[in-house]
């Protein structure tokens, strides 16, 4: 039998993506309201992807270190932009003792990939300092939200269950807050994008470690 592949899905490019349009721009508010002082402007991201929210968040003064599974996608970061801190990994290592701890993680739409999702925001909880923040985002689901997939008969698109490497996991507010605070995080709260808040896209929780 031939091993499955999990090496994550491909990159075609090193660019944004659509849903890049409405996470960003949260993702950008979120980082300035953390007010780290510029001398330690220092954020991981897991999940890297193909690199393109990594340079972006450079040009904002951010120093970026990443990991992502996808071979490819890393392959194109790499090509694209030179000088990040991108590498293959997955939250399965031991990122903390390989890369050291920092002020921020950021980690979009990763967790809803993820088979051992304890395991996951533990590897995010000690990649931070103490007091650092974790901003994680991932698909929403809400009542409303579910109700008009279920009526407009979009459940079988948005589950995406014939998608290699795709969506395993669904979250909720309430269980991807049980989650962080199960791993040691506090103070978990969301804010919700794309869409109007009952029919969101995505939502994005901001989680502190004490």
């Amino acid at each position: 039998m031939t091993q499955l592949d999990i090496s994550g899905y491909g990159y075609k490019d090193s660019v944004l993506n659509d849903a890049h349009g409405y996470l960003l721009p949260m993702v950008l508010q979120l980082l300035d309201e953390q007010r780290v002082p510029a001398c330690d402007k220092r954020l991981f991201e897991l999940g890297c992807g193909n690199g393109s929210v990594a340079y972006k968040l450079s040009q904002h003064g951010w120093d970026i270190t990443g990991v992502d599974t996808s071979t490819e996608g890393v392959a194109q970061a790499r090509q694209s932009y030179p000088d990040l801190k991108l590498s293959t990994g997955s939250a399965y290592d031991d990122l903390a003792s390989q890369y050291g701890k920092f002020p921020l993680v950021l980690s979009l739409e990763v967790v809803e990939h993820i088979y051992a999702p304890r395991h996951y925001a533990r590897t995010v909880f000690n990649l931070l300092v103490d007091g650092g923040v974790a901003i994680i985002s991932t698909p929403y689901h809400g009542y409303w939200k579910n109700l008009a997939l279920a009526v407009t008969g979009q459940m079988d698109k948005h589950f995406t269950a014939l998608w290699d490497n795709g969506h395993i996991k669904f979250w909720s507010m309430d269980t991807l807050s049980k989650l962080l605070v199960e791993a040691g995080f506090v103070n978990v709260h969301f804010e919700r994008v794309g869409r109007v808040p009952a029919l969101a896209k995505s939502m994005i929780a901001i989680a502190y470690k004490p």
